[in-house]
């Protein structure tokens, strides 16, 4: 028998400073990552300088007759071979991955706008879901995702009867209303909290606390999602589950 297939990995990093803290967390996991086999590719969003809003020059040959309709833009586009070549990159980078690692800080309870721009315009219409193809039915089942965060508040300030709430909650939009939403697996996130204010002490021990849950991803639970077969009336008049 043949040896095992190294596991893929698209890890891709939003923070604008090349000497902060995530750094250190993203060249730790590559490090991990890649003692494991997995073969890791780096997405750099800021260092990329990647655009982050979606417009007509994403769509290069686009149907002049009619207003930009960004989700049949993106599936003629895709279709007939003709995106924009940084989303076209990505997105070959996204479909080639078993495992995506989203690593970002917390910024008004929410990812970094360039982030939320790379799904915007990779995440695309007919490609990693349909109306019909989400949740258990989405194109991008059979992948696994997972996202690491960063906090200036300390781990008190989340959880029941908090005063910022349930983690869970803060990111539900990218967790369920993204990742899985086009089909995936998502394992619970990993958050470092307070990396400000902890000290070079505290920040040496979020990274051994890092290594420690990339080596233990085979043990954990992935998130319940909501299954698209207990919803039968959701997609609308006329259109079924299949």
């Amino acid at each position: 028998m043949g040896e095992p297939v190294p596991r893929r990995v698209l890890l891709v990093s939003a923070h604008p400073e090349p000497r902060s803290f995530h750094a250190a967390l993203r060249a730790t996991a590559v490090e991990e990552l890649e003692s494991q086999g997995c073969i890791v590719t780096v997405s750099d969003l800021y260092a990329m300088r990647f655009k982050a809003t979606v417009d007509h020059s994403d769509f290069p040959a686009p149907d002049t007759h009619e207003p930009l309709n960004v989700s049949l833009a993106q599936r003629r586009s895709w279709k007939d071979g003709s995106l924009a070549a940084d989303i076209q990159t990505e997105l070959n980078h996204l479909l080639e991955a078993d495992l995506l690692l989203l690593m970002f800080p917390l910024w008004w309870f929410g990812m970094p706008a360039i982030l939320k721009g790379w799904i915007d315009r990779v995440f695309l219409s007919g490609v990693v879901y349909s109306r019909s193809a989400v949740f258990e039915l989405g194109r991008l089942a059979g992948k696994t995702a997972l996202v690491a965060v960063t906090t200036g508040a300390p781990s008190q300030a989340y959880g029941p009867n908090s005063l910022n709430g349930e983690m869970n909650d803060i990111l539900m939009p990218l967790q369920r209303g993204v990742l899985g939403f086009t089909g995936m697996q998502v394992l619970p996130p990993f958050v470092g909290y307070q990396v400000p204010y902890v000290g070079d002490e505290g920040r040496a021990d979020i990274l051994a606390e890092w290594r420690l849950y990339l080596r233990g991803m085979n043990d954990l639970v992935p998130l319940v999602m909501p299954r698209l077969a207990d919803h039968g009336d959701a997609l609308g008049v006329g259109v079924r589950a299949n």
